[in-house]
């Protein structure tokens, strides 16, 4: 398993990553019995292409234990609840999570020793069990920089360390929740000079608004020329960042496919139709790795834009609804 874990990390091409799919389906297939289950149930010829592989709906992470069998979780993840039940990702080896976000937040951001990172991620650091914080605990403690650390709900606290870190030949980078960096925003502080990542979701503190007036309200406060986002969720252990055009890219071992709102077998859609976000994430290798999700998106050239949420879904708290 550890050879076939190191050439998912190492995937150059998409050959590559289809012979991983495949490996990956058979070993959850045979592993995984919620998702062979599934599977069986759907009554589909063997995948030959990752294209064939189904995806298992994300709410089975809601009221099943999704876990290789002689496997033992070493942390339970779970969503933020903002819609109710909350999510339960069973991991059973957290140094591949590492393995994936590392490098992913590296090649989007910069080397860690090069970085000064502060988080304003309130209501995931109370909340607790979030996948999210493991990730910036990670990250932060990375850049070995005493400035680096959450700020929570200390505004004048964050702002004399960003001035400090401005004497830093350092990048300085900002994860917040929604609400929390529109709350900062409104005090109208210059931060032209970080990075800013937004993890979506206003947690019930405030009015749910589209991903593209969240931007502009931002940038606007903040001075700065574009709002970066995260996608990620508790389920999956890979991420994607958002460029300048709100647009989101994903690493080698990730694919998005798109497929028809009211088909759930069709997953032709062109390039300008809106379809369900089902995601491959192969470092899933302990869990599942063909997940559909309740988001809406669009392909661009192989990026992928959020659209919304599926009618009727719940609010999920990585929710990035856009116009």
């Amino acid at each position: 398993m550890e050879a076939l874990i190191n050439r998912i990390f190492s995937i150059r091409n998409e050959d590559e990553f289809n012979r991983c799919a495949l490996e990956v389906f058979e070993f959850q297939y045979e592993n995984t019995e919620v998702y062979r289950k599934y599977v069986d149930t759907l009554n589909r010829p063997k995948p030959a292409h990752f294209s064939e592989i189904p995806f298992l709906p994300i709410q089975f992470f809601k009221s099943h234990q999704i876990l290789s069998k002689n496997k033992e979780a070493q942390v339970i993840f779970k969503s933020s609840g903002t819609g109710g039940e909350r999510s339960k990702h069973y991991v059973a080896d957290t140094s591949v999570y590492e393995k994936s976000f590392l490098p992913t937040f590296q090649d989007f951001a910069g080397d860690l020793d090069d970085l000064i990172i502060f988080a304003l991620l309130p209501s995931y650091v109370e909340q607790g069990e979030s996948s999210l914080v493991y990730m910036v605990d990670k990250l932060i403690k990375e850049t070995s920089n005493p400035l680096s650390g959450y700020y929570l709900d200390n505004v004048e606290e964050f702002l004399q360390a960003v001035e400090e870190g401005r004497r830093f030949d350092r990048k300085m980078v900002l994860f917040g929740v929604s609400y929390a960096l529109l709350d900062l925003a409104e005090l109208g502080p210059n931060l032209s000079d970080v990075t800013i990542i937004e993890t979506g979701g206003m947690k019930g503190r405030r009015k749910e608004i589209s991903k593209t007036e969240l931007h502009k309200q931002l940038k606007e406060g903040f001075g700065t020329n574009y709002i970066s986002s995260e996608y990620g969720m508790c389920e999956l252990l890979s991420q994607a960042y958002s460029d300048k055009d709100e647009l989101f890219e994903f690493p080698n071992w990730m694919k998005f496919r798109l497929r028809e709102v009211n088909d759930p077998f069709a997953y032709h859609i062109s390039e300008n139709k809106t379809g369900v976000v089902s995601i491959i994430d192969l470092a899933n290798i302990y869990s599942c790795s063909f997940i559909e999700t309740q988001d809406l998106g669009r392909d661009y050239n192989g990026k992928l834009r959020l659209m919304g949420r599926l009618d009727h879904s719940e609010i999920r708290g990585c929710n990035l609804l856009v116009d």
